[in-house]
């Protein structure tokens, strides 16, 4: 790989929970940035859920781990696209 690849923004075409839909054209840096505050929400919410027994924490952490999914499964179209 070279040192002026630039992977492409998100391509707007992956559902999420099939109610959420990633938008098209975010810049790839802004993405990853927001999956990784999403995972950091998505352990918070795995450890209370389990430390406290929070099935509310545990319901978000589902939600908020498919959308991360969708996160990285519209990335890796725009990095596969800037190829």
């Amino acid at each position: 790989m070279s040192d002026d690849f630039k992977p492409g923004p998100t391509q707007g075409k992956t559902t999420c929970l099939e109610i959420f839909c990633i938008q098209p054209g975010i810049p790839f840096d802004h993405a990853f940035s927001d999956l990784s505050v999403l995972l950091g929400c998505v352990a918070h919410f795995t450890t209370e859920a389990e430390m406290e027994g929070d099935l509310m924490a545990g319901s978000a952490a589902r939600i908020l781990s498919g959308l991360a999914k969708g996160l990285i499964d519209d990335m890796e179209l725009g990095l596969n696209r800037a190829r």
